[in-house]
This record gives structure tokens, C-alpha cells and sequence, in this order.
């Protein structure tokens, strides 16, 4: 019997590591990931500006997997009827149960010149080129007028991304050469969070003076402008990309829609940021590291229920799936060298936050095996003060 994990993202590598403990060792488990690394994605934009934290949210899977077989290979398409993965190799492989674990694409929405010009942020490659790109910015608005950065979109990621910018202006001495410009279609920032955790977070953005766009949408792009909606022109000298998800290639660029199993046929499961789920409350899932995290869980002990149903083969009827119900603790987004975080109805801003967010990362790579990536982690932000 083959189980077969495609991606090793949060859901992948959460779920395999389950798996390696709940399914019979004669099981084998198959881990398909193209870099043949997991990547800790929630501090990828630290890496613009402190480009040695590369190192600490990297992760060998060789290194946190026990007993499943890495394949480094790239998932061109899933045919959950037929229980077929095919890989850009050519190679097909067969398997009983999958969790299509493969994540979200940037989604540019056709929007005329935006995927051409500007730059999404999803691997540390992204992160190493807008370093370089935001650096040209400022040694131009150094030599010239001020130059513009503009980040679309003002979901997590841009905030995330507009908050290092605009630290990294300050941190080189060169907040008069530069602006950083947040871009959002939706009427505020973070617009699908709570209104108490969306005002400090626009404070926090305000008070690391990013100018704030809502209400206002990007139509087309060109070399050096952004044409907005309303036909007005925005001049710019670096365009970041955040606004919005699509679903993998290998899944036609869809996010399916799942029900609380996240069961997308009789052995195929799609978990975390590939899949539009429905929790067993009736409650869009977010799409987001912990709710990944959460899920995998949850499809794990699912997997190894119909496995033992399949081993033991004397029921007549297959065991019931447990639903999947999403109840988040609270949410945390770093801004520059600030954080905001929201437990339970409380938000609370400066140290405080900025510890727990140090706190939850170096967490998560302590529970999937990395111990020394955590302590690695905790050093280099706690080196960020000094």
C-alpha cells in the first residue's frame, strides 16, 4: 500500500510526519516535493533584509522524516479517479491515498503587464530579488527624485512585505529617498481579519510611514507606471505583487472546493492552501499556515483510519471520517521590526508581540523536528535588537 504526500509545505510535511507515526510500518509513505526542502513560508520576507535567515527556514527533509522516500520531482497533474500522479519527469506513480498538499500560486488575474513587472514573493529566490531591485531604488532616489516602491495588495503578505520595505529605508538611512506604497482594492488593510486587528495593523504600517491606498485597484502595468481602476497613473521603480492565491498547476491552476474531510475522492485529500474548504461548522477556512498545520493533522488521522479499515477488511462499511473544524487561537503579522498579534478578542502590539512571533516561529520548527533551525531562528532575531 503507498500513500503518496505531494508537496512538502506546512500541510505536506505535517502530514507525513503524522503519518510516519500512525500508519503500519509496511506502509509506504511517499513524499513528493520539487526543491526536496520544506520552507518555513510566514518568515520568507524577513530574508529581503536579513538575507541569513535564508539558512534558518530551510529544512532538509531527509533531516525531519523518519521512514518516508523523498522524491525530488515536480507534480505536473493528479488524476484522483484513476489514484495517478504524473511528474515532469514523465514518470506516473500509483497510489491508494494522496494528500495533494502542493500550495498556492500568486494569482495575477490577467491583469495586463502586472505578472511581467512585478515580483510575487513565495521563495527566497523572490526575496533575493527584490533586495536587489528595492537597493537600486534607493541609490536612485539617493541621486534623483525619491523613488516608489509599490506593493499590491494589503492581505498578510503585503503588510508583511510593505513593513520590511519600509524598515529596511529606515535601517539604510534612507527613508527621504523612498516611498513605500500599499495598494489595496478592498476598503482597509488585512480586510479579512477582525476591524480591532486591522486598525493596529494600518497604525503600525503608518507609524513606519508606508503610504496606505485602500479602495484602489490595479488595472494594468507598464515599465515604470501602475494605471489604477479609477484611470489615474502611478508612477513606480519596484512593483511587489501580493494580491492574491491561485491554485496549483498540477491542479489546473483550481483551488477545489472540499467539505470538512477534505476529501477530493475516494483516496485523494486536499490539504491547506490548495483547496477552498468548507470546516465542519460551515466556515470558510482561511488560507494560512495554521489552518494547514491543523488539517493535515486532521486528514492524517482520517488516512490511517481507512487504512486500517482496508487492512482489516471485515466491515462492510467503511469508518467514518472525522470533520475538520477550524478554530484559530489568533493571528500574528510582523511589520519591519514591530508585530501585531491577536489572541482570543485582544490585540496587543510592540514587545509583547514581537516575542510571540519569534515565539510561534521557532514553535513550529521545533514540532516538526528542526530544533536547531529554532534556536538558529531565536539567536537571529534576538540579534535584530542589538
Amino acid at each position: 500500500m503507498r500513500i503518496a504526500v505531494l508537496g512538502a509545505g506546512y500541510a505536506g510535511l505535517t502530514l507525513a510526519r503524522k503519518l510516519e507515526r500512525t500508519v503500519p510500518d509496511d506502509v509506504e509513505i511517499l513524499v513528493v516535493e520539487k526543491t526536496g526542502r520544506h520552507l518555513v513560508q510566514h518568515e520568507v520576507h524577513r530574508a529581503i533584509r536579513r538575507p541569513s535567515l535564508a539558512d534558518d527556514i530551510v529544512v532538509e527533509l531527509g533531516d525531519v522524516l523518519d521512514r518516508a522516500e523523498v522524491r525530488q520531482a515536480e507534480v505536473t497533474d493528479v488524476d484522483p479517479e484513476a489514484g495517478v500522479v504524473s511528474l515532469d519527469s514523465g514518470e506516473t506513480i500509483d497510489y491508494d491515498y494522496a494528500g495533494v498538499c502542493l500550495g498556492a500560486e500568486t494569482a495575477f488575474y490577467d491583469l495586463p503587464g502586472v505578472e511581467d513587472r512585478a515580483t510575487p514573493l513565495k521563495t527566497l529566490d523572490d526575496a533575493d530579488r527584490i533586495r536587489g531591485d528595492f537597493l537600486d531604488a534607493l541609490d536612485a532616489g539617493r541621486s534623483d527624485d525619491p523613488s516608489r516602491v509599490v506593493v499590491g495588495g494589503a492581505g498578510l503578505s503585503g503588510v508583511q512585505v510593505a513593513g520590511e520595505l519600509a524598515a529596511f529605508a529606515r535601517e539604510e538611512d534612507a527613508s527621504e529617498s523612498i516611498t513605500v506604497t500599499l495598494l489595496e482594492q478592498l476598503d482597509e488593510v488585512a480586510p479579512a481579519f477582525p476591524e480591532n486587528f486591522r486598525s493596529a495593523v494600518r497604525e503600525q504600517l503608518e507609524a513606519r510611514d508606508v503610504e496606505i491606498r485602500t479602495g484602489t485597484a490595479v488595472a494594468s502595468a507598464t515599465d515604470d507606471t501602475i494605471e489604477l481602476e479609477t484611470g489615474e497613473e502611478l508612477d513606480y521603480d519596484q512593483f511587489v505583487w501580493t494580491g492574491g492565491i491561485r491554485g496549483p498547476d498540477a491542479l489546473g491552476g483550481e483551488r477545489p472546493a472540499v467539505k470538512n474531510t477534505l476529501r477530493l475522492g475516494d483516496g485523494t485529500f486536499v490539504v491547506g492552501d490548495a483547496a477552498r474548504v468548507v470546516d465542519a461548522d460551515g466556515q470558510p477556512v482561511p488560507a494560512s499556515a495554521q489552518a494547514a498545520v491543523r488539517e493535515a493533522r486532521a486528514v492524517a488521522e482520517n488516512v490511517a483510519s481507512l487504512v486500517e479499515y482496508d487492512r482489516e477488511g471485515d466491515d462492510i462499511f467503511e469508518p467514518r471520517l472525522e470533520p475538520f473544524a477550524f478554530d484559530s487561537p489568533g493571528w500574528l503579522v510582523s511589520i519591519g521590526d514591530g508585530a501585531v498579534a491577536q489572541i482570543g478578542p485582544t490585540v496587543v502590539t510592540g514587545k509583547a508581540a514581537k516575542a510571540l512571533k519569534t515565539t510561534v516561529g521557532a514553535g513550529y520548527l521545533s514540532s516538526v523536528g528542526a530544533v536547531r533551525n529554532a534556536a538558529d531562528l531565536v539567536s537571529e532575531e534576538l540579534g535584530y535588537e542589538k
